[in-house]
């Protein structure tokens, strides 16, 4: 064998070693988020920057679980941190995490089988629960023809929320209704397209004689379709 050859066996395995390095470095992300819990932190953290304790409680996990889930997806150069006083906040390190998150989700439910079913069995039937999409919405929101009621948890409205929606979280619906307009349409959103708390507000809004449909997704995807929004009092991000 020449010495050329030998130099390209050489090069060749080289080149393979590193290329296995650098598609395993690029997998890490994928193997960061490898867990029902971990995909459930990013869609929650989609809303907004929450602490370890807020976080937990979302998840029904210890502190000391859902701590080792966050800083496996910090090293993975997912999320970022930072320290207020003994409390550690925990956000998305950029808007691009949580479309990957959001890719992914399309992804199972186009192609996985099954998750319709699970779906179902989370969410119930939706036979009662119409949609609207994010530009119908948009449009009636321009023509001031619609109530818009942001159900999530009051934090995660003030982290940011559709431009002219009301906080009415879910569980405070039922004291607050009695100030809706029943002449006016409603529409309920919260965290996305599997986010019970819509559903089940447009269910109760029915029942006591609204005309009610949830949005066909929910904050994350009407931010990133650059639609207007805004954060704490209402003041526009035009970020």
């Amino acid at each position: 064998m020449t010495a050329l050859g030998q130099g390209w066996i050489i090069g060749g395995v080289g080149e393979r070693a590193a290329k296995d390095a650098l598609f395993q470095g690029l997998a890490e992300v994928a193997k960061a988020l490898a867990s029902g819990r971990r995909a459930e932190i990013v869609d929650l953290l989609a809303q907004g920057e929450r602490s370890v304790e807020e976080i937990a409680g979302e998840l029904g996990q210890s502190v000391a679980n859902t701590s080792h889930h966050l800083r496996a997806m910090a090293r993975a150069g997912l999320l970022t941190t930072r320290r207020q006083g003994t409390r550690i906040f925990y956000a998305l390190a950029s808007d691009r995490v949580a479309e990957l998150w959001a890719a992914m989700r399309d992804v199972a439910v186009d192609h996985v089988a099954g998750i319709e079913r699970l779906a179902g069995a989370y969410l119930g039937h939706r036979d009662g629960v119409e949609v609207i999409g994010r530009e119908e919405l948009a449009a009636r929101l321009d023509r001031d023809e619609v109530v818009v009621l942001d159900v999530r948890p009051g934090a995660e409205y003030t982290a940011g929320h559709i431009a002219g929606a009301r906080s009415v979280p879910v569980a405070e619906l039922r004291r607050q209704i009695r100030a809706l307009p029943k002449t006016t349409d409603v529409v309920a959103y919260c965290r996305g397209p599997f986010c019970v708390y819509a559903d089940d507000a447009v269910r109760e809004l029915n029942r006591k004689g609204f005309r009610a449909r949830r949005l066909v997704d929910g904050f994350p995807e009407w931010k990133r379709a650059g639609l207007p929004v805004a954060v704490g009092n209402g003041e526009s991000d035009d970020d």
